[in-house]
């Protein structure tokens, strides 16, 4: 199984350059809200056509700019689950499933319904409406309609977006299970790195419409390349760097000199430190530095101070356990320090 994407669109507020090839895996696009993951899943679908590229799926050619080539959405055998679910209400169960294979046998068109509604426990809903369903019940045979024609490939866009946590937690469960045992390409349009994290095993971050490398998704929490990698990785403390040596940068928002665990190449323009990365220094460690405590956020299961480091303009998150930062008797300054491995060097622009 494999999908190819490399495709150009001009639209009102960015221009969409995305490039990516997947493997028979559940692959992530990751982004921020208006980034084009959503315009890029409807390129993929049919339901919109690129300025030029190309598409192919399992060496089919869905959409080439070139020969002239753009499938009809019902021609690619792709199975796209968008965020509102998109049932017609007018339709019971069944029907929203039997309106998807209409070009089948009637004899294998009902077995083939009557399959999904069994796997997906639809069988006692099969005649309620989509009005008549819980949000979870919804997702379920929405996602029952996407696969009962069998597609090549399954699109999710943000499909857990409109469920409160508890829900969206009930529902990732239940998709993880109910996608096990299908063997076809899954591409889930988020902007959740956990979400992403959980169920997709390579990722694609895209920003402003641009598609970077696909990584394993472990690997890009892990250690992000690019400031947009790092952002929806989660990173909240970000510096412009000036390049020292081959192990040390000047962080100038901060003020402060790091050493790091990687060389830095010429590219590097930025230094991203998780929050959860800082803390508190012993003397004799590398990267410790003095910085003047700000405030102090109770926060739901921790304690966030806000520093101002010495000789820098821009402040820093730090993320402590609350016994921890209980025991240290609200300083006015800390000693904080970073290890070197949890340094990244980034490339691109805030």
């Amino acid at each position: 199984m494999s999908l190819s994407v490399n495709i150009h669109k001009e639209l009102e507020d960015f221009t969409l350059n995305v490039r990516f090839e997947t493997g028979g895996d559940r692959m992530a696009l990751l982004g921020a809200t208006g980034c084009g993951k959503s315009m890029t899943l409807k390129c993929i679908a049919g339901l919109e056509t690129p300025d030029r590229g190309r598409i192919v799926l399992n060496d089919r050619v869905l959409f080439d700019s070139d020969k002239r080539i753009n499938l009809s959405p019902q021609r690619r055998r792709v199975g796209c689950l968008l965020r509102q679910h998109a049932l017609f209400p007018n339709m019971t169960v069944r029907q929203n499933l039997l309106a998807v294979v209409r070009r089948l046998p009637r004899e294998k068109r009902y077995a083939a319904v009557d399959e999904k509604l069994r796997v997906f426990r639809m069988e006692p809903l099969a005649g309620l409406y989509p009005r008549q369903l819980s949000d979870g019940q919804r997702q379920r045979a929405a996602l029952a309609r996407a696969l009962v024609a069998e597609p090549e490939c399954l699109l999710l866009d943000e499909p857990f977006s409109a469920s409160d946590s508890h829900l969206k937690w009930q529902a990732e469960l239940e998709f993880g299970e109910l996608l096990r045992p299908c063997a076809l390409d899954v591409l889930l349009a988020t902007h959740d790195r956990d979400e992403a994290y959980r169920l997709c095993e390579t990722v694609c971050v895209l920003s402003d419409g641009k598609s970077e490398e696909k990584r394993g998704v472990r690997d890009l929490m892990a250690e992000p390349r690019t400031v947009s990698a790092a952002l929806i990785s989660g990173c909240k403390n970000f510096s412009r760097v000036r390049r020292i040596d081959a192990i040390h940068v000047h962080c100038i928002d901060w003020g402060v000199t790091l050493e790091t665990a990687q060389e830095i190449t010429n590219v590097c323009s930025y230094a991203g430190v998780r929050a959860h990365s800082l803390h508190i220094a012993k003397s004799g460690e590398p990267n410790r530095f003095d910085a003047r405590v700000v405030r102090v956020i109770d926060d739901t299961f921790s304690t966030i101070l806000m520093l101002a480091p010495e000789g820098g303009h821009a402040l820093l998150r730090m993320e402590l356990s609350k016994q921890e930062w209980a025991a240290m008797r609200n300083p006015s300054v800390v000693l904080v320090g970073v290890s070197p491995e949890h340094v990244m060097t980034l490339s691109g622009e805030l």
